[in-house]
């Protein structure tokens, strides 16, 4: 077998599991109730075939301030007519529009009148279903490439005539569907981008809703305001005021348990809830072993002392590291850590009376990192302890009002409530907690190890008043150990990385290029003060292909 029918094979396996059992319904997550009540006149659909930065179109649009919603492939006509969208955007995939069960689209889709954007699989399944012709390409097109505009017109007004994009696609078109025409290009790909005008169908083969793509957010804007007519009436204080005013109906006279780590996701929810239902909110602060140093008491201060809201500090640290003992595998730890913090969760519920909910600050790269947003075929990456490692009889029900949303837009909700900029402002820390920043065992001796070696890294990057201007800055403890010299004698200790990137949403970052000085500096540091350090290395990979966290 070829290795691109190998490939092939394994994503139609992905797909065919991921859709087992799936049907076009209502979540039971308070976003989709969200969504519904919310919806204004003019929304965009975007259509899932599994991309990864499928929410990342839905998000460039509510960036436009016109609402946006995802929905499955399978969604029939009727149903997307229910909808009166504006337009209709397609995604990207993973497979091939020849692959054996691919995911397709109702041809009649073509004929209702609503405008349709294409996207990498979208543009080619708009001209495979067309009439046109889509072949593997000769040279696979991954990561930044120039791309040639043979039209400034309509979709593509005011886009300089070569921009930089963000490809990903080992197949193109060959062939024009009838009636359509080319409008950009790039050196690898002959059609890189097309249009019928007349039926107001579009295609890209690149990926403008990734920060890569220069001008992307303009090109997804002449398609929202230019070709499909939007007005920009969708804003984040809308969503507020629906959001608190759904979980005033759906909670009435019970009580809601959240999990407050004290970052900024949690904190934000805790604030909505608060504003919504005041001290029927009950957050708990689960000491697991896996904080930062003296996080504890940073977070009981400002919480329940300043924000006046019932907090309950639970000691679970033997708990954790004993589950935790001997295991190595990353997917596992955050497993194991979902299922210990559900744990806390549910027993700590029968304490509560009438707690008959549990809020949770997931966001949709959690989501999608985890499973196939809406049963979408996108693959999972890594899992969430929010939302991979709830037991399946949990009895209380989920709240988690920014499930579909990213980074940026929590913290702007966090300024509407009011919160302050310095906690707005906090670096993103994983729900796992230092655990999926020690490679290998988690053990009290390499926690003790990572968490000094840490605070010396986010010590020296405030001095330096950087902070504020990357994602994450961060130290992680690999599982390896290297001689050195110490005061003429040898050493054979541990060895700490550096993580440094910058995002917008935590889907793609570039790691930060920190002046030496600061570098050697942090190295300085975390070699003469934390005890079992000899050797530090600094992380110059981005995502993709890496991660942000090492595991």
């Amino acid at each position: 077998m070829s290795k691109r029918k190998q490939t092939a094979a394994k994503s139609k396996t992905r797909q065919s599991q991921a859709h087992k059992g799936f049907k076009h319904q209502p979540a039971r997550s308070l976003t989709f109730v969200k969504i519904q009540k919310v919806r204004s006149k003019d929304i965009i659909l975007v259509v899932d075939f599994g991309s990864q930065y499928t929410q990342l179109i839905a998000r460039r649009i509510r960036e436009s301030k016109v609402f946006s919603e995802i929905v499955p492939h399978t969604i029939s006509v009727a149903e997307i007519e229910e909808f009166k969208p504006k337009g209709i955007i397609l995604s990207g995939g993973p497979l091939s529009v020849y692959d054996h069960g691919a995911p397709m689209l109702k041809k009649e889709l073509y004929n209702l009148g609503i405008p349709i954007l294409g996207v990498c699989y979208g543009m080619q399944l708009i001209a495979a279903q067309m009439g046109g012709k889509v072949q593997a390409s000769k040279e696979r097109e991954f990561g930044r490439a120039e791309l040639f505009l043979d039209s400034n017109k309509d979709f593509f007004v005011n886009i300089p005539a070569n921009i930089t994009c963000w490809m990903s696609h080992s197949d193109q078109i060959s062939k024009l569907p009838s009636g359509f025409v080319r409008i950009a290009h790039t050196l690898n790909s002959p059609i890189a981008a097309f249009a019928n005008r007349g039926r107001k169908i579009y295609g890209v083969q690149f990926h403008p809703e990734v920060v890569h793509t220069q001008r992307g957010s303009q090109i997804l804007s002449n398609f929202i305001f230019q070709i499909c007519g939007c007005l920009p009436r969708w804003t984040m204080d809308k969503f507020i005021d629906s959001t608190i005013k759904q979980i005033k109906e759906r909670v009435k006279g019970k009580r809601v348990i959240l999990g407050l780590s004290g970052g900024v996701d949690s904190s934000v929810v805790a604030m909505l809830l608060h504003k919504a239902i005041g001290h029927r909110l009950h957050c708990l602060f689960v000491d697991n072993g896996l904080l930062r140093k003296n996080e504890v008491t940073s977070v009981s201060k400002t919480f329940k002392g300043h924000f006046n809201i019932n907090l309950h500090v639970v000691s679970a640290e033997n708990n954790f590291l004993n589950r935790l003992k001997g295991v190595v595998d990353p997917e596992q730890k955050r497993k194991i850590i979902g299922d210990e913090f559900a744990n806390v969760f549910v027993e700590k519920s029968k304490k509560i009376k009438d707690a008959a909910f549990l809020a949770q600050g997931t966001l949709y790269p959690d989501v999608i990192e985890s499973q196939s947003p809406k049963g979408g075929p996108s693959d999972v990456i890594k899992t969430h302890h929010n939302v991979g490692g709830l037991p399946k009889d949990l009895k209380l029900e989920l709240i988690e009002p920014f499930r579909e949303l990213f980074k940026d837009e929590v913290r702007t909700i966090g300024k509407y409530l009011g919160l302050p900029e310095t906690m707005l402002k906090r670096q993103p820390f994983p729900g796992p907690g230092l655990a999926i920043r020690i490679m290998g065992e988690v053990t009290k001796e390499a926690l003790e190890i990572l968490r000094e070696a840490d605070e010396r890294v986010l010590e020296e990057i405030k001095k330096a008043g950087l902070y504020y201007d990357v994602w994450q800055s961060f130290a992680v403890l690999l599982p390896v150990k290297t001689v050195g010299v110490m005061g003429d004698q040898r050493t054979y200790e541990n060895v700490i990385a550096i993580r440094c990137v910058n995002s917008l949403d935590g889907m793609t970052a570039d790691w930060v290029k920190l002046p030496y000085e600061l570098l050697g500096q942090i190295a300085s540091r975390i070699i003469n003060e934390v005890k079992g350090v000899n050797r530090v290395v600094y992380d110059i990979s981005s995502k993709p292909p890496s991660t942000i966290e090492w595991e």
